[in-house]
């Protein structure tokens, strides 16, 4: 810890001195009026570039770039690879991207009050324009021709060949507005807002609102809409996704028959109308006096058609689980219990060839489960129909017991003193493989041909695990 502390007050020395270095010398014979505001500017500028070194050598630090990503960027240049997070670049893009994005705010404004009616003459040929769309939908082509020559070209001709002003000579004398003749004025060209001037500190408050608006924006939409498409509440889900599915194939067998103009047009109207003073004051007095008794009505029924139509009690999914029982002949000639394993262990399987030991647990007690199920019964079952499970496994080699305790033996071999599968990890021979690989037998009593394992499938139902309140609501 102690060098890591070093460390950065030693890269924040080396910033601090390079600082310096670069900072012009002022000499005495300098104006005293650099001395005042303007000094007191720049030092307040210089500090803040000092201050961004430390913390930016601080995060470097902290957050290490990766040296390989250096070389492979120095050596093959990406245009796609964006630089770290870094204090100082975050910065100054902020700024950069503060006092360009005036543009975006002033023309939200106007579509504000386009929207709201402050002019009644705009929104009403707004309207107009969005009827012709709506009835001849192949003007939309026309409408981006339309707003470059009137929006952009028209109006930077005029800024470069302004009208006469108001109580000239020119005005007076009824000359009136002529293009020909050379500009008079420069042409307009979009620049961005100086640092701390008042269109600067405007365009940050306009994204600060801008930040709050969308963040609440986002909190509704997820308070609102999420709960009823995560299924969270499974009966509004499914509600939901019964209208949905019904209504996509609906809408695939009559979407030719729907007059799409005129629900266009209703589409693009209504919303402008009901942004008007005097609808708005009527509908929030409707709502006031009536429209909550008829939004209760309507989710009142909508409640009771979810519990009484949508049936979500159904049993859960169940499905079988086997565990085989192993035993192993000791040298007095007795069966030892040896574990519970998920795998048969018959003489052909892979961990039989490779001389591997079986995998499982001690104990019943010690099985469990399988991830996202629980037990639906209390206890294990024996499995009686052991020459089954034998036949779909294709299991050779064994003696199947099918009365009493249903153990499936191995089988010594015919050649060899030794068991059907040699279970040290020796190279098996194709010949000897093909001698092993006798088909398995029905008996009671072989025990003079039996190997030294044997097992028995005991079978449990398991069922579907309901998950909690808390990770279905979070």
């Amino acid at each position: 810890m102690d060098d890591f502390a070093t460390e950065i007050m030693s890269s924040a020395e080396d910033a601090i001195a390079s600082e310096v270095e670069l900072q012009p010398r002022q000499t005495s014979n300098e104006p005293a009026q650099r001395k005042g505001w303007g000094g007191g500017l720049s030092s307040l500028r210089e500090k803040a570039s000092i201050q961004d070194r430390l913390v930016d050598k601080l995060l470097q630090q902290v957050i290490p770039i990766d040296g390989s990503t250096q070389e492979a960027s120095e050596a093959l240049p990406n245009p796609f690879e964006r630089p770290n997070f870094n204090l100082t670049i975050m910065s100054h893009n902020f700024r950069r991207f503060n006092s360009r994005i005036g543009v975006v705010f002033r023309f939200q404004d106007k579509v504000e009050a386009l929207l709201s009616w402050q002019t009644t003459s705009h929104t009403v040929s707004y309207l107009a324009i969005l009827t012709f769309v709506c009835l001849d939908p192949y003007l939309l082509s026309a409408l981006p021709v339309a707003f470059l020559v009137f929006g952009i070209l028209i109006p930077g001709f005029v800024a470069r060949h302004p009208a006469p002003p108001k109580g000239t000579l020119s005005s007076e004398q009824s000359i009136g507005y002529s293009p020909t003749g050379p500009p008079l004025a420069p042409a307009a060209t979009p620049k961005p807002a100086k640092e701390l001037s008042m269109d600067f500190v405007r365009n940050a408050r306009d994204l600060q609102n801008q930040m709050g608006d969308f963040s609440n924006g986002y909190d509704k939409i997820v308070e609102l809409l999420v709960p009823i498409a995560n299924f969270s509440n499974e009966a509004l889900s499914s509600s939901v996704f019964l209208f949905a599915f019904f209504g996509g194939i609906v809408m695939m067998l009559a979407a030719h028959m729907l007059p799409w103009r005129i629900i266009f047009l209703f589409a693009t109207w209504t919303p402008v109308i009901l942004c008007h003073p005097t609808v708005g004051r009527i509908i929030h007095e409707a709502r006031k006096n009536r429209g909550n008794v008829q939004e209760s009505i309507v989710k009142n029924w909508l409640n009771n058609w979810i519990a009484d139509d949508v049936i979500l009690d159904s049993a859960p999914e169940a499905r079988e689980v086997e565990i085989f029982e192993l035993q192993r002949k000791s040298r007095a000639g007795e069966w030892e219990p040896w574990v519970f394993s998920p795998n048969p262990f018959d003489p052909l399987s892979q961990a039989r060839i490779t001389g591997d030991r079986p995998k499982g647990a001690r104990f019943f007690e010690d099985v469990l489960p399988p991830n996202a199920w629980e037990w639906s019964e209390k206890k294990w079952a024996l499995d009686l129909w052991s020459r089954e499970w034998v036949e779909e496994r294709i299991i050779t080699g064994v003696e199947v017991e099918t009365e009493g305790e249903r153990w499936v033996y191995d089988i010594w071999s015919d050649k060899e003193d030794q068991t059907g599968v040699i279970d040290t990890p020796q190279p098996v021979k194709s010949k000897e493989m093909a001698q092993r690989q006798t088909s398995w037998e029905e008996g009671e009593d072989g025990s003079g041909r039996r190997g030294e394992w044997r097992r028995r499938r005991w079978v449990r139902l398991v069922k579907r695990k309901a998950a909690p309140a808390e990770s279905v609501s979070g």
